[in-house]
């Protein structure tokens, strides 16, 4: 009977651990950023406010992981954005707004399923110094398409130094008879020592019920690193036409919504689909200090139609590490609107403090950001 009864403890402790194995192991993560921004237009108009996110959107997150042997893991993240200067959620209309999704990675890559970044915004780091996310970031200021929903994508293994990404967001909802196409993207990374470059791109069709105008909204960006021994060297080229203008100014809407909008289309009635931009941007950072790290950067927006509706500008900034979790930045930044471009600044998340409309159509703008980020 002794015999039996530890024999059936021991069972019972194998299963007890081989359960706990199999448990996920969830993480919850975030971050706050608060900064003062002041903006200014050669209107004479300015504006100073306490705004989130200059460099990372506030934020809550949890993300699991359950190995379930083989080599294989199931993945999970869902993540929601805050307004921490008021302790508002980013997004009312959903709970978890940047990211829910679940997935199987495997030894051959792997797969999600979900609301899910776009591979465009992944690339940040890869843009310039400030992850392309500052006031002064003239492809942040042009609009990044940042998470779409429905989203199913593959990423691959990194092989000679290469990863492959491809992503197919449904447009779900829309009818079968609308004929309308899913938001493609599909990205290439190659990284080898002190070098990394790739593209990075997506493309939609408008309804094909409603469409007058059957430009699809484009976003193809490529980009260069140099890693030297105190810093990098940034190179980024662009070509969208996902600009149009709304009642804040020419150019501070886009044709196809950045974050998602219903059933991932769009109506194809906007003439803005027939005017392509070309961006290109150059930047740099220095490491001071073990604590301290400098940047620069300067970029042009051009407007190919001839439609006098491009923009150019710059930015120096700073980053100061307290500790770890924690960072104090500065940034200064100056852009230029052409005579029919009314380009905002933004950060991460565009400030609750902005300017618009006529204080921006055709003006000069120079801004000031100062804050912290905290992150657990």
């Amino acid at each position: 009977m002794n015999k039996q009864l530890l024999a059936l403890a021991c069972v019972a402790a194998w299963s007890a651990v081989g359960a706990a194995q199999a448990q996920s192991n969830v993480t919850i993560y975030g971050n706050f950023d608060e900064y003062l921004g002041y903006i200014r237009s050669s209107s004479g108009a300015h504006i100073t406010g306490l705004n989130d996110g200059a460099i990372l959107r506030s934020r809550l997150g949890f993300r699991g992981v359950e190995d379930i042997g083989g080599g294989y893991q199931v993945r999970f993240n869902l993540e929601q954005g805050l307004n921490a200067d008021t302790g508002t959620g980013a997004d009312t209309t959903r709970l978890f707004d940047r990211q829910a999704w679940v997935g199987i990675a495997a030894p051959h890559g792997e797969y999600r399923i979900g609301r899910q970044n776009t591979e465009i915004f992944l690339i940040g780091g890869a843009i310039d110094y400030t992850d392309r996310t500052t006031f002064g970031s003239i492809f942040n200021t042009f609009g990044i398409p940042s998470r779409y929903d429905n989203d199913l994508s593959y990423r691959s293994p990194r092989l000679g130094g290469v990863q492959l990404a491809l992503h197919y967001a449904l447009p779900e909802n829309g009818g079968a008879t609308r004929g309308n196409s899913a938001i493609l993207q599909l990205a290439l990374d190659y990284q080898d020592g002190p070098y990394r470059a790739g593209y990075a791109g997506f493309q939609a069709s408008p309804n094909s019920v409603t469409a007058t105008v059957h430009d699809k909204v484009v976003y193809h960006n490529v980009y260069a690193d140099y890693k030297y021994s105190a810093g990098t060297v940034y190179l980024a080229i662009a070509r969208s036409n996902n600009s149009t203008g709304n009642a804040n100014g020419r150019n501070a809407g886009t044709i196809l919504n950045n974050v998602s909008n219903p059933n991932n289309f769009f109506a194809g009635t906007d003439v803005n689909a027939g005017r392509y931009y070309n961006l290109y941007q150059l930047s740099a950072d220095y490491r001071v200090a073990s604590q301290l790290r400098v940047g620069a950067l300067y970029g042009v927006m051009r407007d190919t139609s001839g439609g006098d509706a491009g923009a150019r500008g710059g930015n120096v900034g700073a980053y100061y590490d307290l500790s770890k979790r924690t960072v104090l930045y500065g940034f200064a930044s100056v852009m230029k609107n052409e005579a029919n471009a009314g380009f905002r600044f933004s950060g991460s998340a565009g400030p609750s403090a902005n300017l618009a409309g006529a204080d921006v159509n055709g003006k000069r703008l120079t801004g000031l950001q100062a804050g912290i980020v905290h992150k657990f």
